[in-house]
Order: structure tokens, then C-alpha cells, then sequence
């Protein structure tokens, strides 16, 4: 797994040609890799290996190259070894034994510093390169929270949660995966609140991935969870620290991939990706009464276009005399069943939603928005779509804006037309037959092993005060039971905020 070109595999040689002609060979054809070759005192020679772009010159010439230069003639040799850390004024400094090792390094943004007569070899730590400023995620946006997003830059993104979670219970596990990109992957955890089993379970997927690069979070999340033909996700994707930290003190795990701003949180439940963390920063009762909504329009997103279809094809006894007279009425010269009609609105819509994301920024949103008015009403002028199936649709689109993942919400735009063709052929027990098969489905689904549904299948009466309501803060003495018992309590019995009486003006 993850293996190296073979000349890799060699241990650092004293004779300092036998490293440079291996290097050499290795990075034939690399016009970024530079070799510096220069002497230390009189007799020492001495190189320099870096990749140009990703270290700090300007340091690598103060700080090593300068004191290097003036090392006195009986410095060499063994003397040399014994002051080396003490004439170069690095942090990051470290020996290497092993070719591949220097690879590594090499790759990271270390200078590899080979002398001589000396069987080991040098990392510098002296890597830099152009980074992404923080900035607001714009996928998860807020009104009250954070207004700080992850980066590309992993070191940046530890350091974020390392500021929120100043504990030294934050534990962090480095892994290099992909045969060629090895890429850092963290799994970050906090000890002593995680269960052991579940940090075990992670640790032994990512060492089973076996591919030959890693170039987004999702190329691990693809590769780790349970049903990866489910449309559902079973990890949870986000930008945001305070997610990150929130999961952490709950008791699952984080993974962090080099060179995406997306973190993995597992195991996810389903209720977790309806949930929001603006919830946690309002009061509780506009909490509750916001997730309501979200779980009421959830239920919009998926079902109503298939609703509408199932009752005006074979149901139509159940829709008020007046109201199906002008449903009948703005449908007299529309050639399409309704079923057809749907699925025509539906997918306009949605082609005109994915144009709006890929365009630029500046018109993205424009074309979607103006497009959808001009399409239906175009559609409606035309007598190609009524306008009960446009305001219908419309509703539809609306409702799904509102899921806080973007993965849930593909989900459920997915699932949308095979409940909408069932529903067209069979009215509403096609509709009921497909929720009973999607509950199935989600009853079955585990991530890391968790049940999907939890707390609400297995039912867990003492978790549901932060699913179906979002509790206050005080009252929610413990951590979900999903990652275990492990530290169950979060927060002692005494911090209901009482009372007080006032002095009263004499």
C-alpha cells in the first residue's frame, strides 16, 4: 500500500554522490527540483535539495547556507555533526535515514540537506507557498456564528480548531495516503469523550485505501463509507470550524484531507445533516421552531410535485369542487398528462439551478432566478404547463434551498422523480409505496456503524429533546449516545439559569 518507487526504499549513503545520483533519478525530467552543491569549511562538500516555489529562500540562505559558510577548518568531521543543530537557526529541523523518507520531506516543502561522509541526511523546515486567506463559507452561511471557514492548507485548518479546543485532549492521528499525491489526512478526535472502538474503525479504513492519489475529501469519504450506492450521505461534508469542534465535544471523530477546505465528520445521522449550527446560537425556542420548518419543507421538497401528480390523475374527488374547477380550467389546452408535465417543470428547474452554480458569481445567480420566471412563464403563455404545476414546482425549489448539507439536498432532489413516477402510474399508494421503500432504505443505512435514524430508530427518548425540539442549552446534560458511553456527561445539573431579585429603590 502506498508504495514508492524503489530506489526510494535505499538508506541515506555517506558518499554524497551515491545520494545525488539517486535523487537525480528520481527527479529526472523536474526543472522545480533544484540541487545547490557547496562546501562547508575547507574540505566538507556538501547539497541542498528543495522544490522551487514551496520554500523560503530568503531564510535558507540566512539560516543555513551563511552559518555553513563560515564553519572553521576544525569543524569538520565529527566536530561538524556535534555542532550542526547549533550553527543552523531552524525550528523544524530533523534527521533522515531513509531516501523515501527524504522524499517526503522533500514533497512537504523541506530542504534535504546531504553532507559528505555522513550516513544521514537533513530536513529543513523551511516550506512556504501562496495560501487562501479565511474567509466566510459561502456553502454554509450564517446569520449569527462564525464568519470563519476552513482553507486548502491543513496546518491552518488544525490551527482553527486548535483555538476553539484548547484542551490537550485534542488528539490528531497523521496519515499519507495516496501512492503518488500522498496526501496528509488527519483523524482528529478528543480523548477521553470519543469511543476507542470508533476511532479504531476509522483508523482501519483510511489504511485500507489502496489509490494511487487523494485529491479531495471526497475521494475518502467514497472510500470509507458504508453504502456508497446509497443517495444518501453517510459523512457528514462541512467548512466550519465551530461544526467541527460542536461534533468533536459530542464524541465523533473529524478527518481532515491536505488541500480542500471540506472536513469529514462520522458517524452522521440523518438528523444531523438537517441541522443547522445558527440553531444552537439563537434562543431555544426560535431553534425549535425554525428546525420545524426545515423538517416541514423537507417533507415539501420530496413529496409535493408527486402529491399534486397523484391526486389530479386518479384522486380528484379529494380536491375541493371550486378549487379543481380552476385547476381544470387553466389545464383545458394543455396537451401533456400531469405527470409529464411535472417531470418537464422538474427538470428545467433543475438544469437551470446547476447553470446557476457553474456560471460565475456575478451572473450565476441572475440566470438562474430571471431563467426560472422566463421558463415558466414562456411554459405557461405557450399552454405547455399550467400554472398550478409552475407555483407547484416553484414550491418545490424553495423547500429545497432550505437543507443546511448540499448532499442531503441532491439527495432528496434525486429521489424526487422516481417517487414522482411511481405516484404518476399508481396515485397514492405509488406515493406511499415509495416513502415505505425510502424509509426501509434509511432504516438500513449505517454510518460507522451507527444507525442512520438515531435517536428516532432505535428510538432514544432521552436524545429526542435535540432532534424533534432543539432543547436549551442547560438542559442538555448529556452527549448523544451514537459514539458510545464513553464521558456521557456534558455538563452538571446546576446550570438552569434562576432568578434573581433585584434591590428594590428605597
Amino acid at each position: 500500500m502506498n508504495s514508492m518507487p524503489t530506489d526510494s526504499q535505499e538508506a541515506v549513503s555517506s558518499s554524497l554522490d551515491g545520494n545525488h545520483k539517486i535523487l537525480t533519478n528520481l527527479y529526472n525530467n523536474c526543472q522545480d527540483v533544484i540541487f545547490r552543491s557547496f562546501s562547508i569549511g575547507a574540505k566538507t562538500e556538501a547539497f541542498l535539495v528543495y522544490i522551487d516555489g514551496m520554500v523560503n529562500l530568503d531564510s535558507l540562505h540566512r539560516n543555513v547556507l551563511s552559518p555553513l559558510s563560515v564553519v572553521q577548518p576544525e569543524d569538520d568531521g565529527s566536530l561538524l555533526n556535534e555542532r550542526l543543530a547549533s550553527l543552523i537557526s531552524i525550528v523544524k529541523y530533523s534527521e533522515i535515514k531513509m531516501i523515501s523518507e527524504a522524499v517526503s520531506k522533500l514533497s512537504s516543502g523541506n530542504v534535504i540537506l546531504f553532507i559528505d561522509g555522513f550516513a544521514i541526511g537533513y530536513s529543513l523546515g523551511l516550506g512556504t507557498w501562496e495560501k487562501r486567506n479565511i474567509e466566510e463559507p459561502t456553502a454554509e452561511s450564517l446569520v449569527r456564528g462564525p464568519r470563519e471557514g476552513f482553507t486548502e492548507t491543513i496546518s491552518v485548518n488544525t490551527s482553527m480548531l486548535r483555538r476553539k479546543i484548547k484542551s490537550p485532549s485534542l488528539k490528531m492521528i497523521p496519515f499519507q495516503t495516496g501512492r503518488h499525491t500522498r496526501t496528509e489526512v488527519l483523524i482528529v478526535y478528543m480523548e477521553g469523550i470519543a469511543n476507542p472502538s470508533l476511532i479504531t474503525e476509522v483508523q482501519e479504513r483510511i489504511e485500507r485505501i489502496d489509490i494511487d492519489g487523494i485529491l479531495e475529501s471526497g475521494y475518502i469519504e467514497g472510500l470509507i463509507e458504508d453504502n456508497p450506492f446509497s443517495p444518501f450521505p453517510q459523512i457528514q461534508a462541512t467548512e466550519r470550524p465551530d461544526v467541527v469542534s460542536a461534533s468533536l465535544l459530542e464524541g465523533r471523530v473529524s478527518i481532515l484531507v491536505d488541500g480542500t477546505p471540506f472536513a469529514l465528520i462520522a458517524p452522521a445521522t440523518l438528523f444531523n445533516l438537517l441541522q443547522s449550527p445558527e440553531d444552537y446560537y439563537q434562543r431555544f425556542v426560535i431553534g425549535s421552531l425554525i428546525r420545524w420548518l426545515r423538517y416541514f419543507f423537507f417533507v415539501i421538497s420530496l413529496v409535493l410535485p408527486s402529491l399534486y401528480v397523484a391526486i389530479l390523475t386518479f384522486h380528484q374527488e379529494m380536491v375541493p369542487t371550486s378549487l379543481l374547477l380552476s385547476i381544470a380550467k387553466s389545464r383545458e389546452d394543455i396537451p401533456f398528462p400531469a405527470l409529464v408535465e411535472a417531470l418537464l417543470m422538474e427538470v428545467s428547474f433543475e438544469a437551470l439551478r446547476e447553470a446557476g452554480v457553474r456560471l460565475p458569481k456575478q451572473v450565476g445567480a441572475a440566470v438562474s432566478i430571471v431563467g426560472a420566471l422566463v421558463i415558466g412563464q414562456a411554459a405557461t403563455s405557450a399552454g405547455l404547463v399550467s400554472s398550478p404545476m409552475v407555483m407547484v414546482v416553484a414550491i418545490t425549489g424553495i423547500a429545497s434551498f432550505m437543507m443546511p448539507q448540499y448532499a442531503a439536498g441532491i439527495a432528496l432532489r434525486m429521489l424526487r422523480f422516481p417517487i414522482m413516477l411511481l405516484s404518476g402510474m399508481l396515485g397514492l399508494l405509488g406515493l406511499m409505496l415509495g416513502i415505505i421503500v425510502l424509509v426501509i432504505h434509511l432504516c438500513s443505512l449505517r454510518s460507522l456503524g451507527v444507525p442512520y435514524l438515531q435517536p428516532l430508530a432505535p428510538m432514544k427518548g432521552s436524545e429526542l429533546k435535540d432532534v424533534l425540539i432543539r432543547a436549551p442549552i442547560w438542559s442538555m446534560r448529556t452527549r448523544p449516545s451514537l459514539t458510545g458511553k464513553t464521558n456521557y456527561i456534558r455538563q452538571p445539573s446546576g446550570n438552569k439559569p434562576e432568578p434573581t431579585k433585584g434591590n428594590e429603590p428605597s
